[in-house]
């Protein structure tokens, strides 16, 4: 494939790209197969990222991060790490894009030097506990509460869904504080490890994504210490609101980069296998069906890119991220299905990157608001 020049990174960002390259052929390409086993992403990965520089792109230099000040950066890690696995670009994006910015914009001073040295590090891995069993996108509805008691806050609930929730040593939870005012009755706070009354169920048994620790997290009369309140009381929904357009573009790079990777391998392959004496691809169905999905990418790209630049000047608005969300979900979809067809039967086998990279993607039209919430933000803006 030989997409439009891409016309959005510096010399900075390609060599930085070089790095998570090969930290990625070094650290993770090997021993794949091992951590997918394990349905998890072992404590040394973490830490050697940390020494790399990829954790803390957001954290500021006095907390062990580099201050990149440039989004350009964290869609290169995001792409980078999709090509190898979507469930890696998950579990760390939710650490280094997710979860930084509640960290860096919201915590006091004690809180920055408390958790951030850590964050960057790769000692302290974070996860965000918005989602729960009976709520899905509609985060206005959640049902876990925490109460005043004296200076402290007393937890109680269930988030479900979490990436990096078996592992996390932080978990930024969001509870309902003040019932009465409903979303705006809505705080953060800095869940840690150990926590007494804090559990986890196993990681959940799911479709794809299967070295991606996802857990079940639950909260029984967990004393919070006022020191662990994240950002403003009653201010935590409009802290989510504003900070979903980042993850829902990381999430838009990480589709496409993913879809970008696979076809090409999969262009590859038909080019290689032959059916009736010729090679698979030279079928004018299978050449014009490459070419269509060829097109979708380099189209999808194009708009993405122009997210990440509008992003990096603070311009992005929520509906064009909800736009790169759905759309990048939809045409990874459609593209990843066609390349488990094109491989025919070896397609469906697990030993083949492209059944797992399907299986994978799945769950993208779901996560970060499913793609119908985003198409409902979009009609809402347009007056419908």
């Amino acid at each position: 494939m030989s997409p439009l020049q891409r016309t959005i990174y510096g010399r900075d960002h390609e060599a930085f790209r070089e790095s998570v390259r090969e930290y990625l052929d070094r650290q993770v390409r090997p021993h794949i197969d091992e951590h997918i086993a394990a349905h998890g992403w072992p404590r040394d990965l973490w830490v050697e990222a940390g020494k790399q520089g990829f954790l803390g792109l957001e954290i500021p230099e006095e907390y062990g991060g580099s201050a990149a000040g440039d989004y350009r950066f964290n869609a290169v890690l995001g792409e980078e790490l999709a090509k190898v696995s979507v469930a890696m670009a998950s579990c760390f994006g939710i650490h280094y894009d997710i979860v930084a910015p509640y960290l860096v914009d919201l915590t006091t001073e004690a809180q920055k030097q408390r958790w951030l040295p850590g964050f960057c590090s790769g000692e302290i891995v974070t996860a965000i506990g918005m989602t729960e069993p009976s709520g899905g996108s509609d985060l206005a509805a959640l049902k876990t509460t925490a109460v005043r008691d004296g200076d402290d806050w007393v937890l109680n609930g269930s988030k479900t869904f979490i990436t990096n929730g078996y592992s996390a040593d932080l978990v930024v939870v969001a509870a309902r504080t003040s019932p009465d005012k409903l979303a705006k009755g809505i705080t953060l706070f800095g869940v840690e490890a150990g926590m007494a009354g804090f559990t986890r169920g196993q990681p959940l048994d799911k479709v794809g994504q299967t070295e991606s620790d996802t857990a079940e997290l639950f909260f029984d009369q967990v004393r919070i210490p006022a020191a662990n309140v994240i950002g403003e009381v009653d201010r935590g929904f409009v802290s989510m609101m504003e900070r979903l357009p980042q993850e829902r573009l990381g999430t838009a790079v990480t589709n496409i980069s993913n879809a970008g990777q696979i076809l090409a391998e999969t262009i590859a392959y038909v080019k290689e296998r032959k059916a009736f004496g010729q090679a698979v691809g030279t079928f004018q169905h299978n050449k014009f069906l490459i070419a269509d999905l060829a097109t979708r990418i380099d189209v999808s790209q194009a708009y993405v890119d122009q997210c990440v630049l509008a992003h990096n000047e603070k311009q992005l608005t929520a509906v064009d991220a909800a736009k790169a969300k759905w759309w990048t979900a939809q045409v990874q979809n459609d593209v990843l299905d066609h390349c488990v067809q094109l491989y025919g039967g070896y397609g469906y086998m697990n030993e083949y990157r492209v059944a797992r990279a399907w299986r994978d993607a799945r769950v993208t039209k779901i996560w970060a608001g499913t793609n119908e919430i985003m198409k409902e933000l979009i009609g809402r803006d347009l007056g419908l």
